[in-house]
């Protein structure tokens, strides 16, 4: 039988656990794409122009711009989705010292998935853990 502190403690791992991965999913949203960016102006007065070049072209190139306002309109609503990491950051730092000690994480790695320094910092990963 599983002591009542045991399962404390695998209760508290795994909201360890639970808050790492909300930071790192986060961290990873709001990451800057890669390439050239088109401004939401831009997008915009594109998905304005292409119902018209819909309406005049023929089958195959209706298909293609179809897509394209398909493509546009879902990057745009994606653009509107606003990740505020702050919340998730504060309870990664309140917690990240005791998960990367428990499960031999370094600082390093935490450097590799892109967490800034100055959170690990705040959080007391230091570079020799």
């Amino acid at each position: 039988m599983v002591s009542e502190e045991a399962k404390a403690a695998r209760a508290a791992g795994q909201a360890q656990g639970r808050t790492v991965s909300r930071y790192l999913n986060a961290l990873d949203q709001t990451k800057p794409k890669r390439g050239r960016q088109r401004s939401a102006e831009k997008m915009q007065a594109r998905v304005a122009e292409l119902p018209d070049e819909i309406a005049q072209a023929k089958p195959l190139k209706r298909v293609h711009l179809i897509q394209e306002l398909i493509d546009l309109e879902a990057e745009l609503a994606k653009e509107e989705e606003t990740v505020d990491i702050s919340e998730a950051e504060g309870d990664f730092i309140s917690i990240a010292a005791e998960y990367s000690e428990r499960k031999g994480i370094s600082y390093a790695a935490w450097r590799e998935v892109e967490v800034p320094a100055s959170v690990l910092k705040a959080a007391g990963v230091s570079r020799g853990a």
